[in-house]
């Protein structure tokens, strides 16, 4: 808002990517904190059963990405997760109205997702908004920030693979994560981003905002002090 390389082409991505000094992040000024930029967070994802569970869901209405002068090519999203009052709204208001707000829900497309409820339930973390991004075959999303949507200010966007392909390349401040389908990674989206899909197959991430708590920046200041 993304991908893999080879292990043999990444020596220590947390060590060379992230700037971070490996003590808990506290409520301390943003601007005194070394951000990081990404980081992997342990996930238990059984994925032929969640690339299947998404495949079912290709029928279902996607709208395209409203930020269009972000990217190129074709960017769709399916909504999962929106606020309560949004659960009847256009697919274009349950996706994209994420604004601060309590009472975020699942929406009726989850019933049929227990692999995706498996994911949502190991994140010990408040869950705002979520959705399916698609990227399809030869498009991009140009390099741009999302202010103040990091975990410095208390918000962490997660991402899951779920199709993928060594061509797809995502980078954080000119820095490339490496993304495997079926991982779960935080990423600085206040950091300037873009993504770039140079294969023949669409990718699909799983995309989920959170609020940060205790349990979530232990999860990345360990991957980052041990990456």
């Amino acid at each position: 808002m993304e991908n893999p390389v080879a292990p043999s082409n990444v020596i220590n991505p947390a060590v060379e990517a992230l700037s971070f000094d490996g003590a808990l992040i506290n409520e301390a000024s943003p601007s005194a904190i070394s951000p990081v930029s990404f980081a992997q967070i342990p996930c238990v994802v059984q994925l032929a059963l969640l690339q299947a569970e998404v495949e079912s869901l290709l029928v279902n209405p996607w709208v395209d990405h409203v930020n269009k002068q972000d990217y190129s090519g074709g960017w769709d999203v399916l909504p999962l997760r929106c606020q309560r009052q949004y659960l009847d709204a256009h697919p274009i208001l349950q996706g994209f109205s994420i604004a601060d707000g309590e009472d975020w829900e699942n929406l009726p497309v989850m019933a049929q997702c227990p692999e995706l409820q498996n994911l949502f339930n190991q994140l010990q973390c408040p869950i705002k908004a979520a959705r399916l991004m698609r990227l399809k075959a030869g498009a991009a999303i140009k390099p741009h920030r999302d202010h103040e949507l990091s975990m410095e200010f208390g918000e962490a966007r997660l991402h899951v693979p779920i199709h993928t392909s060594d061509a797809v390349s995502f980078l954080v401040e000119h820095k490339l994560i490496p993304m495997r389908a079926g991982e779960l990674w935080y990423f600085n989206a206040d950091q300037i981003h873009e993504v770039y899909n140079r294969g023949s197959e669409d990718r699909i991430n799983v995309v989920i905002d959170c609020v940060v708590n205790d349990w979530l920046r232990q999860k990345i200041s360990s991957s980052v002090a041990h990456g």
